[in-house]
């Protein structure tokens, strides 16, 4: 029977299946002399062992991508990993070991950490191997993932709302708007300044050029007086005067014409 307030027994992960993705390595110690080396990854679980396949010169950094199950044993959290290169004549050459911990794939369902490889015997760094793990009973919880859903569709519901309210501000809005129209067609935003502009100049400039215009014309008509006793001269006696005393002198010569 179960007490609240009380803490609860742990799920038991006897049984339980591991899945394991070998992905590949990086920066591995290079074994080989003249050529490529051949690598592939056993896995070892409690006698459970599982072997890639190799990677055909795949030097220092193959790729495998093979996943394999295990079968978790109650208590033991802890796996191990080695790497090899293979040989066709001499026996395989080791490359390094690495033991991966199981407590946060058991907790949370899933990791994908890189772990580091080291040479048994001479304690040195060999490389890094790349495991995917996932595990179906770890601690997830939908009820957050099904929660986020339903806060996702809410703000639909709110934007909706605000909607037609901006539609309705928007159709009071087009009337004032309509009647403003017929003013800009009339004479605008400048339409009341113009009118009382105009009007005050107007009586300004007509009263102006009127005085003005007539003096011009005086100035010009100035030229006909000189002209005037130009007529007065021909009109003098003088030019009466010349023919006259010409005529006397030339009345000699009939004289003498007659006599002749």
């Amino acid at each position: 029977m179960a007490y609240p307030g009380y803490p609860q027994k742990a799920q038991s992960v006897q049984g339980q299946t591991l899945d394991v993705t070998v992905v590949g390595c990086f920066n591995l110690s290079d074994k080989e002399w003249f050529s490529r080396q051949d690598p592939y990854v056993v896995i070892d679980y409690s006698g459970q062992k599982f072997r890639t396949r190799t990677d055909t010169d795949g030097g220092r950094n193959p790729s495998f991508n093979e996943a394999f199950k295990l079968s978790l044993i109650e208590g033991l959290r802890e796996v191990s990993a080695s790497v090899w290169n293979s040989n066709t004549i001499e026996r395989d050459d080791y490359i390094g070991t690495t033991k991966i911990l199981l407590n946060k794939v058991i907790d949370s369902g899933y990791d994908d950490s890189q772990w580091q490889l080291t040479n048994s015997y001479t304690g040195k760094s060999a490389g890094v191997l790349k495991l995917i793990l996932h595990y179906g009973g770890g601690k997830t919880k939908p009820g957050k993932n099904e929660a986020n859903p339903y806060a996702v569709s809410a703000p639909p519901a709110c934007y909706a709302q605000p909607a037609p309210a901006y539609g309705a501000s928007h159709s009071h809005h087009y009337p004032p708007q309509q009647i403003p129209a017929p003013y800009p067609q009339v004479g605008g935003y400048c339409a009341p300044p113009l009118p009382v502009a105009p009007q005050a100049f107007v009586p300004v400039y007509q009263a102006a050029p009127q005085p003005a215009y007539p003096p011009q014309p005086v100035a010009y008509v100035a030229p006909p007086p000189p002209t005037q006793p130009a007529y007065y001269y021909p009109g003098a006696p003088a030019y009466p005067q010349a023919p006259p005393s010409a005529y006397p002198q030339p009345g000699y010569n009939p004289q003498f014409g007659r006599g002749l």
